[in-house]
């Protein structure tokens, strides 16, 4: 019944969260936004709201290490499962010059980690410092955009939109509640420790949106709001997650995500924005790669 549950659980995440993007992505065409704007904004925070939720959930019932675990494991898988399966279906490129700002807010975020996380202890005042960078973050974004162009189709009305992205926030939620219940029953179960299981089982989970979006993105051949969709949530996951978890309950830390989750994050932050830089594409040898290296991460953290 548990396993039925975290399945239950993780389709709820996964079909509220494409119905909270597309509601939510209708709307902002609607309103005129380009697509990387949506990507970074609209999608990008939308398809972080599984890891917003189970976060939240997490640490008020007293399991911090999946709260933090769930933010750090969303952002590695984020960066090497998402967007590296993205880039083996199709290379994705960009301009570096048209990203390179949020390049550096997502850089900037990821380092601002071991700062909040040196006490031992993820608390209000971290919250409110990241909270506070994260509204900067959306009004120069949303200040700098231009308006998107007439071409691009409109979609269904606002109305429509709206009740699409308003289901999808319900089955979010609901999805959200019983993933966190199920997988630390099973963890225990296990023996697995709770940093691990939120470092993998529910960063995967939560991320299901991500990667759905990312994958039909592609597919349709937009790709700003696939790179988008992962640097805005990697950001979101860092600066509007971690920061409202804090300022409504403080985190305990454990201590290996200060040793070694978030020194790869922080690493494998600068590794993509140095190919992005040099190369302006991510091919299919560098998704398989990613693949691969986050595969070997899974393996490495299961012996901690």
């Amino acid at each position: 019944m548990t396993y039925l549950i975290l399945t239950l659980g993780l389709l709820g995440l996964f079909v509220g969260g494409d119905l909270l993007v597309r509601g939510a992505s209708g709307a902002a065409l609607r309103l005129g936004l380009s697509p990387i704007v949506i990507g970074l904004t609209i999608v990008g925070f939308g398809t972080s709201t599984p890891e917003l939720l189970v976060s939240l959930n997490a640490a008020l019932g007293g399991q911090p290490g999946i709260a933090i675990g769930n933010v750090i494991g969303s952002n590695i898988a984020n960066s090497l499962l998402i967007l590296g399966l993205a880039a083996v279906l199709a290379t994705v490129t960009a301009a570096f010059a048209t990203i390179r700002r949020d390049l550096m807010w997502m850089l900037g975020a990821t380092l601002a980690l071991p700062l909040v996380f040196w006490s031992g202890q993820v608390g209000p005042v971290e919250g409110i410092a990241l909270v506070a960078a994260l509204l900067v973050f959306l009004v120069v974004n949303l200040r700098s955009t231009q308006k998107a162009d007439a071409a691009v189709p409109q979609g269904p009305s606002l109305r429509i939109s709206l009740a699409f992205a308003a289901g999808g926030l319900v089955a979010v939620m609901a999805g959200a509640h019983y993933l966190v219940q199920s997988a630390t029953i099973i963890a225990r179960d296990f023996g697995v420790s709770e940093a691990m299981i939120g470092l993998s089982i529910v960063a995967v989970g939560t991320s299901l949106p991500e990667l759905a979006t990312t994958v039909v993105a592609i597919l349709r051949g937009q790709r700003d709001i696939a790179l988008g969709n992962v640097i805005g949530s990697n950001i979101f996951n860092i600066l509007g997650i971690l920061g409202l978890t804090a300022l409504i309950t403080p985190i305990p830390l454990d201590s290996r995500f200060l040793q070694i989750d978030t020194p790869f994050l922080v690493a494998l932050t600068l590794a993509i924005i140095a190919v992005l830089f040099l190369a302006e594409r991510l091919g299919r040898m560098a998704g398989l790669v990613m693949l691969g290296a986050y595969a070997a991460y899974l393996a490495m953290t299961a012996g901690f």
